[in-house]
């Protein structure tokens, strides 16, 4: 059985035997607080990266407000009834891709059609607020 100095010894070699690290130098493009601020305007090489997506179909929804009913309740539902929505008059309405928050709107009308005149951008798919 090793005694504690040969245990040491043991440990020194093996710590010895360890790969070399090797560091290299990387140039690293700047970015951050300083840049954030400058725009360029998009040009036609900004678009070749996402060419093939463009065809891609995504649902886009618009939510009101939201409710919720007893099945009884739904059960009597009829024409000419009422279902009260979470939101006040004014509020803006939620918009949707592909079940993600995206944006907050007011709605409007175009032409004979409601739509929804973005106010809010949200870039984590949920409010600041």
């Amino acid at each position: 059985m090793p005694n504690d100095n040969q245990k040491d010894q043991g440990l020194s070699s093996q710590r010895n035997k360890k790969s070399e690290v090797r560091l290299m130098e990387v140039e690293l493009e700047e970015f951050g607080p300083q840049t954030a601020g400058k725009s360029r305007a998009p040009g036609p090489e900004d678009d070749a990266p996402m060419e093939p997506v463009y065809d891609v179909p995504v649902t886009v929804r618009a939510v009101l407000g939201k409710s919720s009913l007893e099945v009884s309740q739904l059960l009597t539902l009829a024409p000419g009834t009422v279902i009260e929505l979470d939101r006040k008059v004014g509020e803006p309405v939620d918009v949707y891709v592909n079940n993600r928050l995206v944006a907050r709107g007011e709605v409007v009308i175009v032409d004979d059609h409601l739509g929804v005149t973005m106010t809010e951008i949200l870039k984590d798919g949920s409010s600041q607020g």
